[in-house]
């Protein structure tokens, strides 16, 4: 089955599940960023409600949650085979993700702690969705970059950066390497978001956001190790937050 074809078969299906008002494509597939073996992210955008059982009816092997089954704002989903794709269902309840565009449009966002994401998942990144992502079906919101989140949100990524070095000295002088670590990979994912949030550059995960901050050499510091102090306050240069 082409993409095409998985598109014409699944917009119909997805936009047919009661409550559903809109099915986006996002992810590498609607960037044109994908590979031959990645995955499929839907958006399915409801109001109110959307019954699980709904989403199995759909015939597909997998799991299915419900809305609120997955860390908060992830909300809930599927994971599903179709024709040997993997496809990735996400709920996006309509009135959460307005709630967050205009708190964006004020320069304000939140983190939310979620499996997957190093640092968290910022409120922003169900607007960017929206900017980024491929409407196949129904009517949603296009937001442009808010003005005042590049101007007033990089500063709750840098608070994090700031205190993860913190910590990061405090286990260099113990010598407690995989904490140490573990706060110099932290700050160094943090630096760039808010780099990429202060240009206007919508980052909705991890993915290659060091290396799209242009500070690809923090990496390779992480990479080659050395002494814990003595790596800690390279990184620490690099990310200019010393």
């Amino acid at each position: 089955m082409t993409s095409e074809e998985l598109l014409a078969l699944l917009t119909p299906r997805l936009s047919s599940i009661p409550g559903v008002l809109a099915v986006t494509l996002g992810g590498s597939r609607a960037h044109g960023t994908d590979r031959p073996d990645s995955d499929w992210d839907f958006g399915l955008y409801y109001r109110d409600w959307i019954d699980p059982a709904d989403v199995r009816a759909l015939g597909y092997p997998g799991t299915v949650v419900a809305p609120g089954d997955w860390t908060y704002p992830m909300n809930g989903g599927a994971w599903l085979t179709v024709d040997g794709h993997k496809v990735d269902l996400l709920y996006r309840d309509i009135a959460d993700v307005e709630r967050w565009i205009a708190q964006a449009e004020e320069g304000r966002w939140q983190l939310f702690r979620m499996p997957g994401y190093l640092c968290g998942m910022a409120s922003y990144m169900l607007v960017g969705e929206l900017a980024l992502g491929r409407v196949l079906s129904g009517v949603l919101p296009r937001p442009a970059f808010p003005p005042r989140l590049a101007e007033e949100g990089p500063a709750v990524w840098r608070g994090e950066a700031s205190f993860a070095l913190l910590h990061a000295r405090a286990h260099a002088r113990r010598d407690d390497v995989a904490a140490c670590i573990g706060k110099l990979a932290f700050a160094s994912v943090a630096e760039p978001h808010a780099r990429l949030l202060a240009r206007r550059m919508w980052a909705l995960n991890d993915k290659g956001v060091v290396t799209r901050a242009g500070l690809a050499e923090v990496e390779a510091m992480l990479l080659d190790g050395g002494s814990l102090p003595t790596l800690t306050e390279q990184v620490e240069t690099a990310l200019g937050l010393n």
